[in-house]
């Protein structure tokens, strides 16, 4: 395949990957030119700001989590032949596993042969971005590094000697440099960035980075790097048939300001089995609807929290459910909002209350990375024995968790601590551990049996 593509990449977080990625995008765009993004690694923030500046869905692409077969397919798959895809690592470049960098953005550009762009800030430094530059050049010469973005530079004398010393010590070309930006474009917390969501101007501040870009990095050369890459051998492709032995089944999705943390391929794998997504807003509806399943992703509950709380119809009506054996998939936020309650900046608020504890938020991370669990006991969707790989990303913490049925080892990461993850309280699994669908294909299944099951009873009961 024969595909323009480029990774922006730099020399750790923070560094302004997403803004470069997010004004190329949309000036891209602008011009009528096709762009498809990628981001490397866990993630959802990011994603969901590039999907908003490229106006396509946002794939990640992370080989620890899936195969690297399988993220060669989930990227030649969803890649568009007519303009550019753009993919924004994570991290520093060589930043992964271990000291050899396993699973690092770098690794990816190889499996993907796709040229990176550096962004180096350069607060307080000149020749020194050369000696940097220079050293991620030749760390691994299977890298192709095409140039560099200068970004936070404070002077037109500062850009020149720093381009003269890259260009001329680490002879890489320098393709724009952006000054300092004194507002606060992108505002973060917790988590990091603040999701479109939630932003009041989220297409404001779109509009503000292409505009940025566009005048600060040669665009037209950074668009003939990408068209210049590698053909891509690409493996065979999946088109998944739909299914038919879910049709008839209805499964929720919460889906507000509160709850956007979904991988776009899991959404996409319940449509494939058969069934019928049922989007939910737990802030504005008032009863949980007619459901075989619920699905509760991760978000930003605590942001919500006065919100949430005062919905009290819609939580009993979710506590009733569960109490009847509706099957619950969570997911952290979720998993925040079936306690019995959320202490966040000093304000306690009632949640759902299908598991007896409360969940506390902090000011840092309880938790935070992959996280790969063995299911040891029984439960609703998966059986003992399976390995689960995937991530979690929280402040909360669970207080009491020791007096639940926790059905996860915790081999890598925090969990709820002490070793476990997993709560289980009739049919409903909540736990900090997000899943990928291509990383744990037989999630969809899991989800949609049970829904099946609980069907098959409820109808049953009706009968009788």
């Amino acid at each position: 395949m024969k595909l323009s593509r480029l990774m922006l990449a730099g020399t750790s977080g923070d560094c302004g990957k997403t803004l470069v990625a997010l004004g190329l995008a949309a000036a891209w765009r602008r011009e009528g030119i096709p762009v498809t993004p990628f981001k490397k690694g866990p993630d959802y923030i990011d994603p969901a700001w590039l999907s908003l500046a490229a106006g396509r869905v946002t794939r990640n692409l992370d080989t620890w989590m899936m195969d690297p077969k399988v993220v060669l397919r989930s990227f030649t798959q969803n890649a568009n032949s007519d303009g550019i895809n753009l993919i924004e690592a994570n991290r520093g470049l060589y930043d992964g596993e271990d000291a050899q960098g396993t699973h690092s953005s770098a690794e990816l550009s190889k499996l993907l042969r796709t040229p990176v762009i550096l962004i180096i800030p350069a607060a307080k430094v000149t020749r020194t971005v050369a000696a940097i530059a220079l050293g991620i050049k030749v760390l691994d010469p299977q890298v192709e590094i095409a140039g560099v973005v200068l970004n936070r530079v404070a002077t037109s004398r500062q850009e020149s000697v720093i381009r003269q010393a890259v260009e001329g010590e680490a002879g890489l070309p320098v393709l724009g440099s952006i000054p300092r930006i004194k507002d606060d474009l992108l505002p973060s917390r917790h988590l990091g960035l603040v999701t479109p969501q939630e932003h009041e101007r989220a297409r404001r501040v779109i509009a503000s980075t292409a505009d940025i870009v566009r005048q600060s990095v040669d665009i037209v050369k950074v668009q003939t790097i990408a068209s210049n890459a590698d053909s891509l051998e690409a493996p065979e492709q999946y088109r998944p048939s739909a299914g038919s032995s879910a049709r008839g089944l209805r499964i929720g999705i919460f889906q507000s300001p509160a709850f956007t943390f979904y991988y776009p391929e899991n959404l996409e794998a319940i449509d494939q089995c058969g069934a019928t997504r049922v989007p939910i807003d737990p802030l504005q509806d008032r009863m949980l609807p007619n459901l075989d399943a619920l699905y509760i992703g991760g978000g930003f509950p605590e942001t919500h929290a006065a919100s949430l709380a005062a919905n009290s119809e819609f939580r009993n009506s979710v506590a009733q459910a569960a109490q009847r054996g509706l099957p619950v998939w969570a997911e952290c936020g979720g998993l925040m909002f079936l306690s019995r309650a959320l202490h966040w900046q000093g304000s306690r608020y009632p949640m759902a209350g299908v598991f007896p504890v409360d969940v506390t938020l902090g000011n840092t991370p309880v938790g935070h990375g992959y996280e790969e669990v063995l299911v040891d006991r029984p439960n609703p969707f998966v059986d003992a024995g399976t390995t689960l790989r995937g991530h979690e990303f929280h402040y909360s913490r669970v207080e009491g968790e020791e007096q639940l049925n926790a059905v996860f080892e915790v081999r890598r990461g925090t969990g709820l601590g002490n070793g476990r993850d997993g709560m289980v309280m009739h049919n409903v699994l909540a736990s900090y551990l997000h899943l990928h669908v291509l990383g744990t294909p037989e999630w969809a299944g899991w989800l949609v049996g049970a829904a099946a099951r609980f069907n098959h009873s409820t109808y049953q009961e009706k009968q009788a």
